[in-house]
């Protein structure tokens, strides 16, 4: 009974070989359009600056100043609270799109084309 056990886990294992392939070879023709001096002049003014683009840890808007004043803001966005509700409703402003055409505002969409205008 051992035997025909180990005789057919052997006819497995030899009907399921492995088949080695060639690894990728990977062919890079990447020509730079920089000096490597340029790269290490970024690099060290990155460093010198105490940025670093590349990090996690990196925000952009960090000294990021607004022109415009909180009021400001918020009377824009009052002033089209309306087109914002109706735009991002559940027809995603499809019946308020519609109307607007109805009523003579010329609006132009995306894939409009030029002919409809």
């Amino acid at each position: 009974m051992k035997f025909k056990t180990l005789s057919a886990v052997l006819v497995a294992l030899a009907a399921t070989s492995a088949f080695a392939e060639t690894p990728t070879v990977v062919k890079d023709d990447f020509v730079s359009t920089r000096s490597r001096a340029e790269v290490q002049a970024e690099l060290f003014a990155y460093q010198k600056a105490g940025v670093n683009p590349w990090s996690r840890s990196y925000n952009p808007l960090a000294g990021f100043r607004s022109a415009t004043s909180r009021d400001q803001v918020i009377a824009e966005y009052i002033a089209s609270r309306d087109e914002v509700a109706a735009t991002h409703g559940e027809d995603s402003g499809s019946a308020y799109f519609a109307q607007a055409h109805r009523n003579g505002a010329a609006t132009t969409l995306a894939g409009t084309p030029v002919s409809a205008q």
